[in-house]
C-alpha cells in the first residue's frame, strides 16, 4: 500500500516527484503531497483528489525551484483521508519533514512520550510521531538523530526523510517495507518500487532492512543498522519505460491481459530444454527434491488460487499431500512444518505483508522456502532459500491478470520438474505437459479473440447485484479466481462454489434471472456439472458457461456458451481464467468503474 519517492539532484525536484507519485497510483491511495526545499523553506501541496490535482496546483512541478523533495501517497490507516493527516508530515519546529509507507505499532506511546515533552500534534497518524520524535534527537546530528529514532520504532516502516539544517541531503530508512535507491545522471532517487525510477535510470540498490541510506546530488552512501557504512550492489533493472505505460490501451488492465500471451511466452520458453523442464540456479537439490514429504503452498488473494490451482495438480503428479493456505492465516496459528516440508510462497510484488511474515515462520521451523515472485531484488526473494522470477514485467492494474497466468505457469512447470525427479508420474505424461506448456501463450492468443462477444455479454449484465461461480476440480479453483477479478473491479456481488455444494445451501440463492457462471472445461467431471447446470436452470438462472471447443452437449443446458481451445485438465486454468478476466473488465467498463483503481483496494499490501 501507498507510495514514496524521492529526488535530490541537479534539476527540479517536483516534476520528478509528481511523475513517480503518477507510476505509483496503482498501489491505491487516498490522499497524497509532495514537500520540497525552497529558497530554505519547505514548499509543501497536498490533496485528497488525485495526483492530477497536485499536478494541477503546481503546473506540473515547474512552479517549484527546489532540487531535493519527498513525495507519498497516502492509504487510510491512522485517521480518515483529510489534508490534515496527509503527508509529508512537519516538525514542530518546522525543520524536519517525513514521509511514510508502513505501521508504526508502538507509536501511541512514543506520542504519549512526546505530548508530555511539550509536543503538539496536528494529525491522527501514527507518521507524525517520527518528525517530532527525529526533532527530539536532533543535536547537530541529523543522521544520529534518524537512527536514534528509527530505533525506538516498533512495526514496519519506510521513511523519505529531508531537512533544513541538511538543505542538499535525501535520507532514506526501510523495515519490513520496500524502498529502493536509484542512481541517476541527474541526480539520486527513492522510491517504493522500480515503476517509480525506470523513467529516470535503471541502476537500482535494494535497501535491506534497518538500513539507512544517505542521498546527495552526486553522492550515496549506505549504512547498517549500527550506523556503519556498507557497500552494495548496484543492480540494473531489466524493465522498460513502455512496459509501465499503457502503450495505446484505455486501461492497464487490458493492456496487461493483451500481454499474458507473451508474458507466459517469457516465463516457460527459456525453462525448456530438449523437452525437460530446467531451472537455472536452483538449490533445492533433487535428493532434497526425492524426500519432500509434504508441500505448503501459502499466499494472499489471486496467488492463493493459483495454490490451489497447483494442489488439483501437485497431488496428482507428486503423490504427495499438498496444503494451501492462507497466509493471514498461516502466520497466527502454530502450523505443523519440518525439514522435509517444502513450503511454496507466492507473491506478485514480492511485498506482501502476510505471505512475507508466514515464510518467516516457516523458515523459523526448518523448512526449505520456495518462492514464486515478479519484482527481482523484493523482500520474500531476498529472505527465500530458492525463488523463481515469472519475468512478467510490470504489472500496473491492481487486479492482477498476467501476475496470475505467469505465476500458474512457473507452478505447472514445478511439478512437472519435481515428478521427473520423484519418478511418480508417467514419462510419457510428463512429456505431454511440457509440450503443451510450450504451446500455452498460442492457446490464450486464441481466446483473446473473443473479447468482442465478452463485451456483448457484459453489456447485459452489467446492472447484476450478485453473481456466482460453479465448477468442480480445477474448474472450481478457476471459479475462485473468476469471482474474485468481478467483485474487485466492479463492485458486484460475486462468489465461487464447488458445484458439488449447491445442494447445501448456496441453491436456495438461486432465483428468476440470476446469473450464474458455470465452468464446465475439467471434462471427467463434465457429466456432473451439468446436471448442477440443471439444477440452477429449473429455478430460473441464467447460465453462461465455459467449455472446450467441440461440447456440443452442454448447449442443450447453458443459455450462452464461452467456448475455449482443448488444453491438458492439469493447465487448464491459464486457459479458462482469460475470458474471466475480459468479462469482468467489460462489465467495469459498462458500468463506468475506475477498472484499474478500484475502490479500497492497493497493488502491493504491505501492512496487516
Amino acid at each position: 500500500m501507498c507510495g514514496i519517492v524521492g529526488f535530490v539532484g541537479n534539476k527540479k525536484a517536483a516534476p520528478v516527484l509528481l511523475d513517480g507519485l503518477e507510476r505509483l497510483e496503482y498501489r491505491g491511495y487516498d490522499s497524497a503531497g509532495i514537500s520540497v526545499i525552497e529558497n530554505g523553506k519547505f514548499k509543501i501541496e497536498k490533496t485528497v483528489e488525485r495526483i492530477k490535482n497536485l499536478k494541477d496546483i503546481t503546473n506540473n512541478g515547474e512552479d517549484i525551484t527546489g532540487t531535493i523533495g519527498i513525495g507519498h501517497t497516502r492509504w487510510a490507516t491512522h485517521g480518515a483521508p483529510s489534508f490534515e493527516n496527509a503527508h509529508p508530515h512537519i516538525s514542530a519546529n518546522g525543520k524536519i519533514t517525513v514521509v511514510h509507507n508502513g505501521i508504526i505499532e508502538n507509536y501511541m506511546d512514543i506520542k504519549s512520550e512526546l505530548i508530555a515533552d511539550g509536543f503538539k500534534f496536528v494529525s491522527e497518524t501514527d507518521t507524525e510521531v517520527i518528525a517530532h520524535l527525529i526533532q527530539k534527537y536532533y543535536n547537530g546530528d541529523m543522521f544520529d538523530a534518524i537512527k536514534k529514532a528509527v530505533d525506538r520504532l516498533e512495526g514496519s516502516y519506510a521513511l523519505g526523510i529531508i531537512s533544513l539544517d541538511k538543505p542538499d541531503t535525501l535520507f532514506a530508512v526501510r523495515h519490513f517495507s520496500p524502498l529502493i535507491v536509484g542512481l541517476g545522471p541527474d541526480g539520486n532517487y527513492i522510491g517504493s518500487d522500480v515503476t517509480a525510477l525506470i523513467k529516470y535510470t535503471k541502476n537500482a540498490v535494494y535497501i535491506e532492512d534497518g538500513e539507512i541510506a544517505v542521498l546527495t546530488a552526486d553522492s550515496a552512501k549506505f549504512y547498517n543498522k549500527d550506523g556503519k557504512e556498507i557497500k552494495k550492489e548496484v543492480s540494473v533493472i531489466n524493465w522498460s519505460i513502455d512496459a509501465a505505460e499503457k502503450g495505446g490501451y484505455d486501461h492497464f488492465m487490458m493492456k496487461e491481459i493483451m500481454e499474458e500471451p507473451e508474458a507466459l511466452r517469457k516465463t516457460i520458453e527459456p525453462r525448456i530444454k530438449n523437452g525437460e523442464i530446467y531451472f537455472e540456479g536452483l538449490k533445492l537439490s533433487k535428493d532434497k527434491i526425492k524426500h519432500i514429504k509434504r508441500i505448503v503452498i501459502t499466499a494472499c488473494g489471486s496467488a492463493y488460487h493459483t495454490g490451489i490451482c497447483a494442489k488439483y495438480m501437485f497431488e496428482e503428479l507428486l503423490r504427495i499431500p499438498v496444503d494451501v493456505d492462507l497466509a493471514s492465516e498461516f502466520r497466527y496459528r502454530n502450523p505443523i512444518i519440518d525439514n522435509e516440508s517444502l513450503v511454496i510462497i507466492i507473491s506478485q510484488s514480492g511485498e506482501t505483508a502476510d505471505t512475507l511474515a508466514a515464510l518467516k515462520e516457516a523458515k523459523a521451523r526448518g523448512a526449505h522456502i520456495l518462492s514464486i515472485v515478479n519484482v527481482v531484488g523484493s523482500s520474500i526473494a531476498k529472505a527465500s532459500d530458492d525463488v523463481i522470477y515469472t519475468w512478467a514485467g510490470p504489472e500496473i492494474a491492481v487486479a492482477t491478470t498476467k501476475g496470475y497466468t505467469t505465476q500458474l505457469a512457473v507452478l505447472y512447470m514445478f511439478g512437472i520438474y519435481a515428478a521427473k525427479i520423484k519418478e511418480s508420474a508417467d514419462n510419457k505424461l510428463l512429456g505431454e505437459l511440457v509440450s503443451e506448456l510450450s504451446n500455452l501463450n498460442k492457446k490464450v492468443e486464441e481466446v483473446l479473440e473473443l473479447k468482442p462477444k465478452l463485451s456483448d455479454l457484459a453489456k447485459k449484465f452489467c446492472q447484476e447485484q450478485q453473481v456466482f461461480f460453479i465448477g468442480r476440480n480445477m474448474d472450481y479453483a478457476t471459479a475462485m479466481e473468476g469471482s474474485l477479478k468481478l467483485k474487485e473491479i466492479s463492485y458486484i456481488g460475486s462468489e465461487a462454489y464447488a458445484a458439488g455444494e449447491l445442494k447445501h445451501g448456496t441453491i436456495s440463492l438461486i432465483e428468476p434471472g440470476r446469473l450464474v457462471v458455470a465452468l464446465n472445461c475439467y471434462e471427467d467431471l463434465s457429466d456432473k456439472l451439468m446436471s448442477n447446470i440443471k439444477e440452477v436452470v429449473s429455478r430460473g438462472a441464467f447460465v453462461l458457461a465455459t467449455a472446450f471447443t467441440g461440447n456440443e452437449e452442454i448447449k442443450k443446458y447453458a443459455n450462452e456458451v464461452i467456448y475455449l481451445p482443448k488444453v491438458h485438465p492439469l493447465l487448464l486454468s491459464a486457459v479458462e481464467i482469460i475470458p474471466l478476466q475480459i468479462f469482468a473488465y467489460y462489465i467495469s467498463l459498462h458500468k463506468g468503474c475506475d477498472i484499474d483503481k478500484p475502490r479500497n483496494l492497493a497493488k502491493s499490501v504491505t501492512v496487516e
